[in-house]
């Protein structure tokens, strides 16, 4: 029964189309990187990036080579767009995105994980058998219909990132307006909309209307009966965050998805204008293969449902301690800020050298630091290095404070614990980060 369901054939208007639109956006992303001098502050100007923690192999390139790494990754993007050798651009710039996605997380975004997760899927998916040079040039690769699992898997991802984001926010901060608040006092200088969005009622606005687009979005694309509805409350929604979080391509790229809810014959007729015979067979495929397929794609979900849920197995809450927040779909959940020292003591002696960050970490850099505890460990591995290979041997210990949502300042790291010697625990609580109820 699930072989039949999911591998019956229906038509692909929706995915070539999206193919193309989704090409167009991380061809923007590319070369909107380049020439909003997003490259040159995050990969060029700092003396050093932070990586996940794992992958410092990946560095970038020398001189103005992240420049090129971009614009090599927006031709992908136009190759993609096009439909030409559409498996190769795809598979190219998902790896060209991974490894500079996990570079760097000074300007860390999960919209950069979610893009990293679908160049994936799209790899695998035959986006390319229609409206594409790839179709054009190989008759015989040209379908006008596609399995179903293709739906599945799409509107199955997506179900996923929306309901994770929707569940984060059930939390006092976000419930009670409080955080909503905060966000839009930060964009009261913004031209015509600035004085409206400190309204009382706007950060409660935001706070109901945040919450239940995340969750019920998909459901309500899905239903026949609320689905004009659910789009146009899609298009406010996404064109808001965009206006006033200047969050990249990541609102036009949802709104592209909605295709995937729309009938296929609205879609062929809309964007192919009857250039597409419309697929009306009931064919169903099979492929030998179809056990290790289904397998793989229960893996794939499980992975997705599972990552999310990690924090919960680390000590204290993820808002103060980050463990288990990247990957994880916490979306514009929090503001932390505060202030960090970094003191280095030779061992044997009692001289300490209080460390100039701004000599080492870009303005970037420094926002970021105080209050992330990986980037903390991260750069007390980097001092031990440099002082190393002066042939000082040496310890580093921290003093600082931070606070979560303009709560009271709190000291996060243990200022008695020698980072520079600690190991870092990917899947455990370290326990130099200092619980969060301390007095």
């Amino acid at each position: 029964m699930l072989n039949r369901w999911l591998f019956k054939e229906v038509d692909n208007s929706a995915l070539v189309v999206f193919r193309a639109l989704f090409g167009l956006l991380i061809t923007i992303e590319a070369f909107g990187a380049i020439f909003t001098g997003w490259i040159r502050r995050t990969m060029i100007e700092p003396e050093f990036t932070f990586n996940f923690i794992g992958f410092e192999f990946l560095q970038p390139l020398p001189g103005n080579g992240m420049i090129w790494y971009y614009a090599i990754m927006g031709v992908f993007g136009i190759f993609v767009m096009l439909g030409f050798k559409y498996r190769m651009s795809m598979v190219l710039y998902g790896i060209m995105w991974a490894g500079v996605y996990l570079m760097q997380k000074s300007s860390y975004n999960n919209h950069y994980y979610l893009l990293m997760l679908l160049c994936f899927i799209m790899s695998f998916l035959p986006a390319h058998r229609w409206f594409s040079i790839d179709a054009w040039r190989k008759p015989e690769i040209s379908r006008i219909s596609m399995p179903r699992w293709v739906w599945v898997v799409i509107v199955l991802q997506l179900w996923i990132v929306y309901t994770y984001a929707s569940v984060a926010k059930f939390y006092p901060d976000w419930l009670d307006g409080s955080f909503p608040a905060m966000l839009m006092a930060s964009k009261k200088d913004y031209w015509l909309v600035g004085e409206f969005l400190q309204q009382p009622w706007i950060r409660y606005a935001i706070t109901s209307f945040g919450l239940l687009f995340d969750l019920l979005i998909i459901p309500l694309l899905l239903w026949k009966r609320t689905r004009l509805m659910a789009f146009i409350a899609a298009i406010f929604f996404h064109l808001f965050n965009s206006f006033i979080f200047h969050i990249g391509i990541f609102p036009y790229m949802s709104l592209a998805f909605c295709i995937f809810f729309f009938p296929s014959e609205t879609i062929n007729k809309i964007f192919l204008r009857g250039k597409k015979r419309f697929y009306t067979g009931n064919e169903i495929n099979v492929p030998s293969w179809n056990k290790i397929f289904i397998g793989a794609l229960a893996v794939w979900f499980a992975i997705q449902v599972a990552l999310p849920l990690r924090h919960w197995f680390f000590q204290d809450d993820v808002l103060w301690t980050e463990e288990g927040h990247r990957l994880s779909w916490r979306m514009m959940l929090r503001g932390k800020g505060g202030r960090i020292t970094f003191k280095v003591v030779e061992k044997g002696t009692s001289d300490t050298i209080i460390v100039q960050k701004e000599d080492y970490l870009s303005r970037k850099q420094l926002r970021a630091i105080p209050s992330k505890p990986d980037m903390i460990w991260q750069f007390a591995q980097i001092l031990e290095q440099e002082y190393a290979e002066k042939g000082m041997d040496i310890e580093v210990y921290t003093e600082g404070k931070i606070r979560v949502n303009r709560g009271p300042y709190k000291t996060l790291i243990d200022p008695k614990v020698d980072l520079a010697a600690e190991e870092w625990q990917h899947f455990r609580h370290h326990d130099w980060i200092l619980p969060s109820t301390e007095d």
